[in-house]
């Protein structure tokens, strides 16, 4: 997976602060396909172990994390 990989979801929780986006996050994770990727906005300080954590938890796989300024930019495979 690079750079290039086309989400076939995408979230955007700019300016929610936790739990806003894990609940999110859960929630399109729970509705999407295996083998599907998402695509995860956030700007929150505590987002990036909070969804490192998540994503443990529900035995997905993050692809990438890329930080630009304060966003922190998620690629998340669902399993």
């Amino acid at each position: 997976m690079t750079m290039d990989t086309k989400p076939d979801e995408t979230l955007d929780c700019i300016g929610l602060y936790c739990p806003e986006p894990i609940f999110r996050t859960r929630l399109k994770l729970d509705e999407m396909s295996q083998g599907e990727v998402l695509e995860l906005f956030a700007d929150d300080p505590a987002a990036e172990e909070d969804i490192k954590s998540l994503i443990r938890r529900t035995k997905n796989k993050i692809l990438s994390i890329t930080k630009e300024k304060n966003i922190l930019r998620f690629l998340i495979k669902k399993i």
